[in-house]
C-alpha cells in the first residue's frame, strides 16, 4: 500500500490533520509546528474554522509555509456566500490570515442554489491565474457537479464527509480513483463502527481509529484523510496508521 499521495504538486503522507477547532493561542501555534515535526504534510482549514483563527493559527506557525507541506483552505460556505464577489473578498482575507502569497490548496466548501458551481469556480480561477491559488478543489459535491467544476477549472482534490459509518459518497470516490483526483475524506473518525474493527485492531495491536484510518487507506489509493486533533499523541497515532495494512478479508469484513 502506497503510503504517500501527490496532493498538487507535492508528495506528502496520506494522513492530513483537519484543524477546525484551533484557536489562536500560543499552545495550538506550537501543535501545529510539533504535527509538522511528526511528518504531517497536509494541514486542512477553511475560511470559517474559529472564527478564523483556524487560519491564523496556521500563518503563525507556519508562515512561510515549507515548500514540503500542503496548506488548504476553503471559502463560500453560507448561502450567498459562493458568489463571485464574496469568494474573492474571502481568498484575500485567507491569504492575509495565512500570511502567504498563495493558498496551496483552495476548495469550494459548499455548491448552493443561489449560485451556479460554474460561477463559483470561475472565480476561483481568477484567483489562480492571478497566482492567489495554487491548485482547485470542491467539497461535499457528488459526480456530476465535480464534473461541472472541471468544466471550468482543474480538479486535484475533493472533499467529502465519509468514513466506516458514512458510505454516501461511494460513487464520488470511485469518480475520483478513475480520474486521478485525490479523495479527502473529513470527519473519518466520526460515526458507529461495524463490531470487527475491535477485534482486527486488536490483532493489529492498534487502536480502532488507527484501523478505522487503515480502513479508509485501502478503500481507495486517491484517498487522504484529515482527522481532526488537538493532541500530539493523538497525532503521532493518526500518523502511524500508515503502517497498517488490512488484509483482504479484514476489509471485506468492516464493509
Amino acid at each position: 500500500m502506497a503510503t504517500s499521495i501527490r496532493l498538487g504538486d507535492v508528495e506528502v503522507p496520506r494522513i492530513g490533520i483537519g484543524s477546525n477547532r484551533l484557536s489562536y493561542s500560543d499552545d495550538h501555534v506550537s501543535f501545529i509546528r510539533e504535527v509538522v515535526d511528526l511528518g504531517i504534510r497536509h494541514i486542512d482549514s477553511a475560511y470559517l474554522y474559529a472564527g478564523g483563527d483556524s487560519e491564523r493559527t496556521i500563518g503563525a506557525a507556519l508562515s512561510p509555509v515549507p515548500d514540503d507541506v500542503v496548506v488548504a483552505t476553503k471559502g463560500g460556505y453560507g448561502e450567498g456566500e459562493g458568489r463571485p464577489e464574496v469568494l474573492r473578498a474571502q481568498i484575500d482575507e485567507s491569504l492575509r490570515r495565512l500570511g502567504v502569497d498563495c493558498i496551496d490548496l483552495y476548495y469550494l466548501h459548499r455548491v448552493h442554489g443561489d449560485t451556479p458551481v460554474e460561477d463559483s469556480m470561475g472565480a476561483i480561477k481568477e484567483a489562480q491565474e492571478a497566482g492567489k491559488v495554487r491548485h482547485v478543489g470542491i467539497s461535499e459535491v457528488g459526480v456530476d457537479q465535480v464534473e461541472r467544476a472541471r468544466s471550468v477549472v482543474d480538479i486535484v482534490a475533493v472533499q467529502n464527509h465519509y468514513n466506516l459509518a458514512e458510505r454516501k459518497w461511494e460513487a464520488v470516490v470511485d469518480y475520483c480513483e478513475r480520474e486521478g483526483i485525490v479523495f479527502v475524506p473529513y470527519f473519518p473518525l466520526r460515526g458507529d463502527v461495524p463490531r470487527a474493527l475491535g477485534e482486527i485492531a486488536a490483532r493489529h495491536g492498534a487502536t480502532e481509529s488507527q484501523a478505522a484510518l487503515a480502513w479508509l487507506l485501502r478503500r481507495s489509493p486517491v484517498m487522504l484523510p484529515i482527522p481532526g486533533t488537538l493532541n500530539p499523541t493523538h497525532a503521532k497515532e493518526n500518523v502511524a496508521a500508515l503502517e497498517i495494512e488490512l488484509s483482504e478479508e479484514e476489509f471485506a469484513a468492516l464493509q
